[in-house]
């Protein structure tokens, strides 16, 4: 990035004497000459920050890189310093490189959030009498739980959807705290990596099809290759499995990329907009323009609140679906 706005800043900055001259050089000649500049300003210029470092600029490069909120990276930008990731080595076992990022600390934050949530839940309701309630985190936890499993996970998977209501809780509290933590200042928002996002949709797909081989057996898999109706002739039957293989194979991985895409799409963009509309402050460079870009991120920070708890139920709800779709023979 510090290399393409130096090498447009550079371009936008070249004197308008040289424009006839560039007009009649050949392609090459103009890039090598822009390539050229660039390189000398961003040496000459800490503006442009080093480019073969790779350390952040400082000055106007900095407005450039306002994504690192939806970014992951080895450093945690806290107010007054910096926390790096691990000093002084990475951790390194093999080709794995282990190393934690600051998306990793967040998503283990909201492990623990979740697990304190469900569990402290569960302590208080086993403390609570028959019929009363332990209090209001009690009361929260419950209803939030209870409205998972009878409008979410029962509908959508039916008989034996009981045994999966326990995943579909955890996987929804998991994604709710993940997206509320890109929220706060100085947060970030593991859910906006697309690596975060395969990896919930991959757990939720050995899910559906363990869940799946453990209702119907391994014929689950024989099914998707060849189910011959009756009544059909032999010929027919291979000429509708022929068809009909390429598109159930496709849609088993269709709905994990489903899962993937939607997630981290909507949790990008929200940030991205928010972002953008805070720059504007910046690009303009005028107090007279301040009252409209806070008053849109308010609102737009409270449709982020929405967003967090709405992409969680969605994750929910759609995983429940796919686990309903294979456990049942029609």
């Amino acid at each position: 990035m510090i290399a393409t706005a130096a090498v447009l800043l550079a371009l936008a900055g070249a004197p308008a004497q040289a424009a006839p001259r560039a007009a009649h050089a050949p392609v090459e000649v103009v890039a090598q000459n822009a390539e050229v500049q660039a390189e000398h300003r961003a040496a000459t210029n800490p503006a442009y920050g080093n480019r073969d470092s790779g350390e952040p600029a400082s000055g106007k490069e900095e407005q450039l890189d306002f994504l690192h909120h939806v970014q992951d990276s080895r450093e945690w930008e806290l107010p007054g310093t910096t926390v790096h990731f691990p000093p002084p080595h990475t951790w390194q076992v093999g080709p794995i490189d282990l190393t934690p990022t600051k998306f990793v600390v967040f998503l283990l934050l909201a492990g623990v959030l979740t697990v304190l949530t469900l569990l402290g839940g569960a302590s208080l309701a086993a403390k609570a009498e028959p019929g009363v309630t332990a209090g209001k985190r009690h009361n929260i936890v419950e209803a939030m739980v209870l409205f998972i499993r009878n409008e979410v996970v029962m509908p959508n998977i039916g008989h034996g959807g009981e045994k999966f209501a326990p995943f579909v809780c955890t996987l929804f509290f998991f994604i709710m705290f993940a997206n509320l933590l890109g929220i706060f200042p100085y947060g970030a928002s593991a859910t906006a990596s697309i690596s975060v996002t395969v990896g919930l949709a991959l757990i939720v797909f050995l899910v559906v099809e363990v869940g799946a081989i453990i209702s119907k057996g391994f014929g689950h898999w024989l099914h998707t290759v060849w189910m011959k109706p009756p009544g059909l002739s032999p010929v027919l039957g291979i000429a509708m499995a022929m068809f009909l293989l390429p598109l159930e194979l496709l849609a088993k991985f269709v709905r994990p990329i489903a899962l993937t895409i939607r997630l981290m799409a909507n949790m990008t963009a929200g940030h991205i907009v928010l972002l953008a509309i805070i720059s504007l402050i910046f690009v303009f460079g005028s107090w007279a323009v301040v009252i409209g870009p806070v008053f849109m991120a308010v609102a737009i920070t409270f449709l982020e609140i929405f967003v967090a708890f709405l992409q969680a139920f969605i994750f929910a709800i759609l995983s429940s679906v796919f686990i309903g779709l294979v456990r049942h023979a029609h």
